[in-house]
């Protein structure tokens, strides 16, 4: 579909507003939920108005491909929120996951943390198309990536939240990074903590954000949190099945992830050890209680994941194509 975010001339040659119907229902649609999170200070390089000046349509630009993606396939919210982890989670927010393999580099995309358990890449491949057309070599897949998972989650109906932006792109990726720094939904609490700690991520952003490291199966499987995943794909000799990860919620942001953890019905020994420790118990009780304080944190532990290991200024590059660096 040919989108324009602009004024466009009718065969009359008329001017109107195209896909006025579609912008509304993508305005009504894109109601919050919880209130915005705004954190006041970004950090060293990136701005919240990075781009207001050279690429001002950006975030309606950004909200609307995911609104459509996600109108699709609602699955594909959990996607961008899950696409966006694996990134930030290796060598820091730098839209590195994106890269497609050369024949002199095995990159991220198709480590086995990975293999057949990321995807999104076209949505993220459309946005980029689009924005290069009215912001040409401006704006980086990494940005684009932060806002699209925020997008996603926001229509999901979860919180909103201010993404500072101004991250550039890396040239390179490494399969061997993936498969180290990527925890396996198998590993025990104890090693998925030291790996996001090792970050700058503290135990609060385990519990909030450890759904969204969880997969089963060979096929496309996932388990989130937020209950932005909703589905694990599970697989097995003669048939493939799409199971809900609780039972009162499908494809809203919600707490019932906990609530479940409460009821002893985690899917994966690692979900049910967060209630089991110390340091996290109290969390999974709080966060069952509270859906607003979940929602709150949740909120604030995207944020700073999103400020992992960016590069800015003259690091890095604006990728023209977001599977490809730059000749």
């Amino acid at each position: 579909m040919n989108r324009s975010y602009f004024l466009m001339s009718s065969s009359s040659g008329s001017t109107i507003l195209p896909s006025l119907c579609l912008l509304i229902m993508f305005a009504f649609a894109h109601v919050h939920m919880y209130p915005s999170t705004v954190i006041s200070q970004p950090p060293q390089g990136l701005d919240y108005y990075y781009y207001d000046k050279s690429c001002p349509r950006l975030q309606m630009m950004v909200g609307f491909n995911v609104w459509a993606a996600v109108k699709n396939d609602t699955r594909m919210a959990a996607s961008l929120l899950r696409l966006h982890f694996h990134d930030c989670i290796v060598n820091g927010c730098d839209a590195s996951v994106l890269l497609d393999d050369t024949q002199n580099m095995k990159g991220e995309k198709n480590a086995l943390p990975n293999r057949n358990s990321i995807r999104g890449f076209e949505v993220i491949d459309s946005i980029k198309a689009d924005v290069e057309k009215f912001c040409p070599s401006t704006v980086s897949c990494a940005d684009i990536l932060s806002l699209a998972a925020r997008e996603a989650v926001s229509l999901a109906g979860g919180p909103f939240w201010q993404v500072p932006l101004g991250r550039r792109d890396a040239t390179t990726a490494s399969e061997k990074a993936a498969v180290d720094q990527i925890p396996a939904p198998i590993e025990p609490l104890q090693n998925i903590f030291k790996k996001f700690t090792s970050k700058g991520l503290d135990i609060k952003d385990v519990v909030v954000l450890s759904g969204t490291l969880r997969q089963t199966g060979p096929n496309t499987g996932f388990l989130l949190a937020t209950k932005l995943a909703i589905l694990v794909s599970k697989k097995d000799a003669s048939n493939s099945t799409l199971a809900p990860l609780d039972s009162t919620s499908n494809d809203e942001f919600d707490n019932m992830y906990f609530t479940g953890l409460l009821n002893n019905n985690g899917l994966l020994e690692s979900d049910q050890a967060l209630l089991r420790d110390q340091r996290t118990s109290g969390l999974v009780n709080s966060y069952s209680a509270y859906p607003f304080l979940f929602s709150n944190d949740f909120a604030a532990s995207m944020v700073k994941m999103g400020n992992l290991g960016v590069l800015t200024g003259q690091d890095g590059q604006i990728r023209k194509k977001c599977g490809s660096v730059n000749h």
